[in-house]
């Protein structure tokens, strides 16, 4: 099966293609459809055609091009961007332009990639349905009344409706592969600490991590091999050396060999039938393809929603804070200091946002620390432990991504838990630290995209992503769009 990005690249390379030729088709594409989806917040067509040319004119001189030269690809809006307003979905930061790129921008620009803009997203990352936005909320291209998921939505929609060849999303509790289960596409949450979070709004410092959204897996694994890697500037940053080609997986191979643990706890109540038959047809298939399935356990997993958003919503009740109305940003005037805090803070901030603050702001407060926060860590530990456990005698963890296919917009908006527990499959992969893939695995009754989920050892991304290429050739999954009327590029 044919992975876009890849084929764009080599296109380009052999010259039957140019990259101002490839961009003016995304942005036609873009223009014609994000009507309706809402993907993008800014599109910057005057500054991809100027990259576009000048990768043109640098190949043209024959000068070495780094891995991405000339490929559209677009950016989640949390990312800091020294030319394009960096908003992270928030009024609070309306119109903000920051003085410098986020790490994984820097990288995107050496290998030569261009950037279209950037894309749609809950509020701080804050959400699993884009409906936090405050620039309204994007929808799926595959059922326009539904979400494409969160808080990545944007860029999970825009990859799947063909208006560039890939992304970068953050994935905190799952917020990379949720939307791409939403909206059938690939998208890999890395080992924490493998992709720099410099220059990368912060909602929660221990569990975010950047990551990239594409339509194949061979796609995916050519953007996160150009981002990923150590950074100076990032004290969370693992020194661990990066594969290199991970793109260039064989074609068709079998997965003999291969241990896959089936974590009975991810298949009990909730799930829908339509994500379990799906979900039970990719079982079948790995197991056709060599690969022997393992029951493994993971004990605490039920304390896992508990957990997350007790460490989540401390962390962002502290990273917040830097947002008062003094240094950058939405200002509202006030009587003194503290009235200006409050007034700006009210403005700027969605309900969703100002929820998440008061519940972590609670929960690390004097009286409180021990019995939620600390308790919450305690907990996040145990949940690690099970993980080590299980792959101690297995490569991947294969589970759903989420119990459901993409919902209706509105749905949930005014049931917090009932979208909390979006994420009950994604989260516990976070507050282990350990990359997580989402991989189209087939569609449900009502023909939405159903994800199967691989979560692996720490800093092992590369088995990851051959295991879903095996399974990706001998499907064909990633290769079904969405219709919307218009011919992708």
């Amino acid at each position: 099966m044919s992975s876009p990005l890849c084929a764009a690249r080599e296109a380009l390379e052999r010259g039957e293609r140019s990259s101002v030729e490839l961009t003016r088709a995304c942005l036609a594409r873009i223009e014609a459809t994000d009507a309706r989806l809402s993907a993008w917040l800014h599109v910057d067509a005057d500054g991809a055609l100027a990259q576009a040319a000048a990768v043109d004119a640098r190949r043209a001189r024959g000068e070495r091009l780094g891995p991405l030269a000339g490929v559209p690809v677009g950016l989640k809006d949390i990312f800091l961007t020294r030319d394009l307003p960096t908003t992270c979905g928030s009024r609070i930061l309306e119109g903000y332009r920051p003085p410098y790129d986020a790490t994984v921008v820097a990288r995107l620009r050496a290998a030569g990639a261009v950037i279209l803009g950037k894309q749609n997203m809950d509020a701080f990352a804050m959400g699993s349905s884009n409906e936090n936005s405050a620039f309204g909320a994007a929808h799926n291209p595959w059922d326009l009344e539904r979400t494409p998921g969160g808080s990545s939505g944007g860029s999970a929609a825009a990859v799947a409706a063909g208006h560039c060849f890939g992304a970068l999303g953050t994935d905190t509790g799952g917020s990379i592969r949720q939307p791409a289960s939403f909206c059938g596409v690939v998208g890999l949450k890395p080992t924490y600490g493998r992709v720099s979070r410099f220059g990368v709004i912060a909602f929660a410092s221990s569990l975010d991590q950047p990551g990239p959204i594409a339509r194949t897996v061979r796609d995916a694994a050519a953007l996160f091999e150009a981002c990923a890697g150590p950074d100076p500037h990032d004290a969370t940053s693992a020194e661990v050396p990066l594969p290199v080609g991970l793109e260039a997986m064989p074609r068709d191979a079998d997965l003999a060999g291969v241990r896959l643990g089936v974590p009975a706890e991810y298949f009990g109540e909730g799930l829908a039938p339509g994500v379990a038959a799906a979900t039970q047809a990719a079982l079948d298939q790995l197991r056709a393809l060599g690969a022997e399935l393992v029951d493994v356990h993971l004990p605490h997993a039920r304390y896992g929603v508990a957990a997350y958003y007790l460490v989540a919503t401390a962390e962002a009740s502290s990273n917040l804070a830097r947002f008062d109305g003094v240094r950058y940003g939405l200002r509202r005037a006030g009587a003194d200091l503290a009235a200006m805090y409050g007034a700006t803070r009210d403005a700027g901030f969605g309900l969703e946002v100002k929820r998440r603050i008061m519940l972590g702001t609670y929960a690390l407060s004097a009286g409180y620390y021990d019995a939620y926060y600390r308790k919450a860590s305690q907990a996040r530990t145990l949940v690690r432990r099970d993980f080590d456990a299980a792959l101690d005698t297995v490569d991947a963890i294969v589970t759903p991504v989420s119990p459901t296919t993409a919902f209706r917009l509105g749905e949930r908006v005014d049931d917090p838990l009932s979208m909390y527990l979006a994420d009950v499959f994604t989260i516990g992969c976070n507050l282990a630290g350990l990359p997580g893939l989402s991989v189209p695995c087939g569609f449900d009754e009502a023909r939405l995209p159903v994800g199967l989920q691989l979560i692996g050892r720490a800093f092992d991304e590369a088995t990851l992503l051959r295991i879903a290429a095996s399974y990706e050739d001998a499907t064909g999954w990633c290769g079904q769009r969405p219709a919307l009327g218009e011919e992708a590029p």
